[in-house]
């Protein structure tokens, strides 16, 4: 019976379905991304073959770790080692790749007997080979269309392809492997590894070594390589974007699937009627309902299964990258999705089911179907769209919700993004800087690093007044799952000599920290305490504000500091410049664009938009918008046909009267786009409630700035009429298609 009846409403069933399944594909293709990323990294952690690992503390990834690499040969003298490896590993732009991962490792390494090499020679045996060699992973290579002897080009470096390996895991396989000392070329980190494998003569040795190794390096980190893996950040960061994406759709896709069994019960209420006349208890027609609505979440949970796997077979090129197999879908993950349908469906169909319940038969038998209006009273002012939506009060609601939650949602992605745009830009502009300078194809500016020379022939030029570096590193803050930023300036600089000290003094020396106001808050730390970052004490001298929510919960420290906090020692994240004459910053952009190809220079004012990490997080708003728009519109969509179907005989009297199609077509349309403006409020209200809440978690506070100003606002406005005019559109040539004589014979 209940797939019967789910049958005879096959387009609102059908609606409801994909508004579900978007939600299950997207739970499926961006959680496959998180478990590939996760599993990858654990992988080739615990696949080293290491016992133990050292690395820099507090760093949120590998790629952010920095150890002198001169630490593995001091560790190998050692009683209890066997052996040791350095290793180096960060994300650059490639060949058909804005995010490649690259793997240094020593050539004599232990770790490289892990990588199988399927074509060509291994990285030992390339003597003679013309260029720098590069193995490439088996999976980069196929994705990349390379074979061995072919040229590959990571950032401004050229190497050749000797080799083609396979590990078995999908995230190394993605990759390539360089010799250490070209890759600490390529990252900007000479000297430096991401961490120090170790091998042990005996496991019964360890804890002798981890106590030796933390007494002599007490800055360092030493933990087994589960410990190591269970430590990165970077997955955690993963999963908590995937639920927030996918609760989205599901939350969307759930008000749809309510809606549409509220108005199951509505155009089933003599039904119900007859059922509970002929003896059917309460607790079975609740049941009923129940099970229709459990039976359309299970197929959107299967259809989105189907759904979220030929996405990420389409986009393999983007999920192989984060080391996930499409092929493979992880049978956590699709419980996670089926147990979270599951869930939306007990919860979508709970109130219909109850209502249902409730029907008296009497007043049920009765029903004569219509508008639903239940006898609701017309509103003292508007016109027909207005009565109309206010006489399905109820779902006009849960329509809202659905429209609120998608405008809002996108809103304020678009304007945390906009802010943390301005807070950069504000950097630069704060400074009084005409120009700001960053490293050249870098895939995020994180990983800029620019030489300090480079600097002083910056300084050199005609024109330029002054040049003051930055270096910028992000570590794991004190609380669980919390990170901090560490800011770099030198003290005689005027980069340092703009924060506003409101307590203490600013930087001076070595081994002091300058705390945002923010951060002080959050923290609790004083002017004289002292506090570990990275593994060193530093003491508070003093505290900062600069107006700036963003810069305001970061930590400033020396440049020297902050370079050996990142890795990166004599170099830079970015450069600001101030110029004799500001009316030639435009040509003196384009000079240092042309003489200096390893750097890219931007007026302050549009520095951030030309970063790559922004860029990226605009294709990324515009992937979740094209969900919510998607998953939205289905909602929407399903309404008015609801509200098509309900008022067939109304519709028909209207066409008897002499309304034209077109005027039908106009009347639906009108109504859609009510509702998709009345869901523009909503979602301006929603946009500040999320933003509010973000702000208010403790390891986002301060960097959650959002910029409301009038682009914002239309998109909002544009995001919400697009989705009354693609849930209305449908619908009302539906509607203009009835026949009169028809529509006023439907019951």
């Amino acid at each position: 019976m209940v797939i019967k009846n789910l049958l005879r409403r096959k387009g609102r069933t059908t609606l409801t379905i994909i508004g579900i399944s978007v939600g299950v594909a997207s739970i499926i293709a961006l959680g496959t991304l998180a478990q590939g990323l996760d599993a990858g990294y654990t992988s080739m952690l615990t696949g080293s073959k290491a016992d133990l690992i050292v690395s820099q503390p507090d760093t949120i990834d590998i790629a952010y770790s920095s150890v002198d690499d001169g630490i593995a040969q001091d560790l190998l003298s050692m009683p209890e080692v066997e052996a040791t490896s350095g290793m180096l590993q960060a994300f650059v732009p490639a060949e058909k790749s804005p995010y490649f991962f690259v793997f240094g490792y020593p050539s004599d390494s232990f770790v490289l007997s892990r990588f199988n090499i399927i074509q060509g020679t291994n990285l030992q045996d390339a003597t003679g080979v013309r260029g720098k060699p590069v193995l490439i992973g088996a999976t980069a290579a196929d994705l990349m269309d390379k074979q061995v002897g072919d040229s590959l080009r990571l950032t401004e470096s050229t190497f050749r392809i000797v080799g083609i390996y396979e590990t078995g895991d999908a995230f190394e396989d993605s990759g390539a492997v360089l010799p250490l000392d070209q890759a600490q070329i390529v990252l900007g980190k000479p000297r430096q590894v991401s961490l120090v494998y170790i091998q042990l003569k005996d496991l019964a040795l360890q804890q002798r070594l981890i106590d030796r190794v933390t007494r002599q390096w007490p800055d360092l980190a030493i933990s087994t390589s589960h410990e190591f893996a269970d430590k990165q950040m970077m997955g955690d960061m993963m999963n908590g974007f995937v639920w927030a994406i996918a609760g989205l759709a599901i939350l969307i896709g759930g008000i749809g699937m309510a809606n549409a069994q509220l108005m199951a019960v509505f155009e089933r209420t003599r039904e119900i009627g007859v059922l509970r006349a002929v003896g059917w208890s309460r607790s079975r027609v609740l049941l009923l309902i129940l099970s229709e609505s459990l039976v359309v979440a299970l197929a959107g949970g299967l259809i989105g299964i189907l759904l979220g796997w030929a996405l990420l077979m389409a986009s393999s090129s983007v999920v192989s990258i984060f080391g996930a197999n499409p092929s493979q879908i992880a049978p956590e993950t699709l419980v996670q999705a089926l147990t979270t349908v599951m869930i939306l469906g007990v919860v979508g169909g709970l109130y219909p089911a109850w209502r249902a319940s409730r029907l008296a038969p009497l007043e049920a038998l009765g029903y004569e179907g219509g508008t639903g209006a239940g006898g609701v009273r017309r509103l003292p002012f508007g016109g027909m769209a207005v009565q109309s939506l206010w006489q399905r009060a109820g779902r006009t609601l849960l329509t809202l919700s659905a429209i609120g939650l998608t405008v809002g949602a996108v809103m304020s992605l678009d304007g945390i993004l906009g802010g943390t745009s301005d807070a950069m830009t504000g950097i630069a502009t704060r400074t009084g800087s005409e120009i700001m300078i960053r490293q050249a194809d870098v895939a995020d500016t994180s990983l800029s690093a620019i030489d300090e020379r480079l600097g002083s022939k910056i300084e050199a030029m005609p024109g330029i007044r002054s040049v003051s570096g930055m270096a910028l590193t992000a570590l794991t803050g004190q609380e669980e799952g919390s990170f901090l930023i560490v800011l770099g300036y030198a003290p005689n600089e005027f980069g340092m000599r703009r924060f506003k000290v409101v307590e203490g003094r600013a930087v001076v020396a070595r081994h002091e920290v300058m705390l945002g106001r923010v951060l002080a808050d959050a923290t609790h730390y004083d002017v004289g305490e002292t506090m570990d970052i990275g593994g060193s004490r530093f003491r508070v001298v003093g505290i900062h504000e600069v107006g700036s929510g963003w810069e305001e919960a970061a930590a400033v420290v020396s440049l020297r500091d902050a370079q050996i906090l990142a890795g990166r020692p004599r170099k830079v994240t970015m450069y600001g410049v101030k110029l004799e004459d500001p009316s030639q910053a435009s040509e003196i952009v384009g000079e240092l664009n042309q003489r200096f190809p390893e750097i890219h220079a931007a007026l302050s004012g549009e520095f951030a938009e030309q970063m790559p990490d922004m860029q990226a997080a605009d294709a990324m708003l515009f992937g979740i918008s094209f969900l919510a728009i998607l998953v939205g519109g289905v909602g929407v969509l399903n309404t008015m046909l609801m509200a098509v179907l309900e008022r067939t005989r109304e519709i028909g009297v209207l066409r008897t009267l002499g309304w034209s199609r077109i005027r039908v077509v106009t009347m639906i349309l009108r109504e859609s786009l009510l509702l998709g403006a009345l869901g523009a409020i909503v979602g301006v209200v929603v946009a500040f409630g999320i933003t509010a809440l973000l702000q208010l978690v403790p390891m986002l506070s301060g960097f959650i700035l959002a910029r409301w100003d009038v682009v914002v606002f239309a998109r909002a406005a544009l995001v919400a009429l697009s989705l009354g005019l693609i849930g209305g559109f449908y619908p009302a040539l539906r509607a203009s298609g009835l026949q009169p004589v028809e529509a006023l014979r439907y019951e």
